[in-house]
């Protein structure tokens, strides 16, 4: 190693990116074009270190296998802070591989980070807790074992566990507090902050209540026979009946618990569910027929009955009904949830982490963008999409999971 190879290097370690690049800007060697990557990456110029890292790459690939997988984690990571989701983790995987054959654990523990942090963006929770349960954390860096521990509350809170997301955000804590890496403080800061704000909303004989995530955990565990509007189904102790892909039944199911423990006039429950306000009998015929499929698949939590003017619904064992309602309303509040993030989303990473065409979620960013909402920069394949926070909010039952609740 030359010494303004070696002086960049050292710059870079003590977060001095200008100073960096100072000593490589004009040379053109992998090593110097993998240090000015890892600059401009320092510096937020996220897709230009991704084409100097792409390069430096190359440069390595034929005669450096070790430098080559440690550009290819490096890249991944710049890919990953722009939200870039759409490569396969096959490369980072061997990646990985080379780095723990050249006993690098340091670079190849980052690697397996960065895939499972990516299986949590996309929603992939078991693909997370597998990879989560693979990590070897003794004796690796702090800020890595803080990154760790945030990965760990994250699924936790996925899951809607509370204690184990406590209990894992004060291990990032002491983590990041020995690491000293301010961005991480920060982090581990904003994550213990979002278990204080309100996650969800409770509708209950038409009383409506904030509650934090604890309370909302408390919730689903007291046996009470929950509407959920974040994930669209049905819960009763550990029962869950998804109804995500059954809008008309999730609207009836949701009608007749905001009426309970009354009934529900038949005209009501056709508008809420049809959208019309002027039924005729094929809208009736259509409404005894879902009520039916209703019936159906609710019959292990509750009964549907019907009553002289409509229907109404009687828990089977549970001592309440109640309404769970996201903290934000609105059709599109999976996506602020994404967007809140802070971070700039492509169209193909949200469709990607929505289970979504591009299509649809072109739509909904376009109405979100004329209501002022979020907003766009770049054009074209360079365009990226970024929301204001949430303040006040915490939207983690509104974010992707693949789980069901346990």
């Amino acid at each position: 190693m030359d010494s303004l190879i070696a002086a960049a290097a050292r710059a870079l370690v003590a977060g001095d990116a200008l100073g960096a690049l100072k000593h490589v800007a004009l040379r053109e060697d992998a090593q110097a074009l993998a240090l000015r990557g890892i600059a401009m990456a320092q510096l937020g110029e996220h897709p230009r270190a991704r084409e100097l890292l792409r390069r430096a790459a190359r440069g390595f690939a034929s005669r450096d296998e070790l430098a080559h997988a440690r550009c290819v984690v490096a890249e991944a990571e710049v890919a990953l802070a722009m939200r870039d989701l759409r490569g396969g983790p096959r490369s980072l995987a061997a990646a990985s591989a080379t780095l723990e054959a050249r006993a690098d654990r340091a670079n190849a523990l980052q690697a397996r980070l960065i895939a499972l942090r990516r299986a949590l963006l996309l929603g992939r929770l078991d693909e997370a807790g597998a990879a989560l349960a693979g990590l070897e954390l003794a004796g690796a860096p702090p800020s890595l074992v803080a990154v760790a521990e945030l990965a760990t509350a994250e699924l936790a809170l996925r899951s809607l566990h509370t204690a184990p997301a406590r209990a894992a955000l004060a291990r990032a804590q002491a983590a990041a507090t020995r690491a000293r890496v301010p961005a991480l403080l920060a982090e581990v800061g904003e994550a213990c902050a979002a278990l204080e704000r309100p996650a969800a909303r409770r509708l209950q004989a038409g009383h409506e209540q904030m509650l934090r995530l604890d309370e909302v955990e408390a919730l689903l565990a007291s046996g009470t026979l929950v509407i959920d509007a974040c994930r669209r189904g049905l819960h009763a102790g550990s029962l869950w009946q998804p109804l995500a892909r059954r809008p008309v039944l999730f609207s009836l199911a949701r009608a007749l618990a905001e009426a309970w423990p009354g009934d529900v006039e038949r005209n009501a429950l056709i508008a809420c569910a049809f959208h019309t306000r002027r039924p005729d009998e094929t809208h009736r015929a259509r409404l005894r027929v879902e009520i039916g499929r209703l019936r159906a698949l609710a019959a292990p939590l509750a009964r549907i009955e019907a009553s002289a003017r409509g229907f109404l619904l009687e828990p089977i064992g549970a001592p309440a009904v109640v309404v769970l309602l996201p903290p934000i309303d609105g059709d599109r509040a999976s996506l602020l949830a994404l967007l809140a993030d802070g971070a700039a989303w492509s169209t193909s990473a949200l469709a990607l982490a929505l289970g979504a065409s591009q299509r649809t979620v072109q739509r909904a960013l376009a109405e979100l963008e004329a209501a002022g909402r979020v907003r766009s920069v770049g054009q074209a394949r360079a365009q990226r999409w970024l929301a204001a926070p949430l303040a006040g909010f915490t939207t983690n039952l509104l974010l992707p999971a693949a789980l069901p609740l346990t």
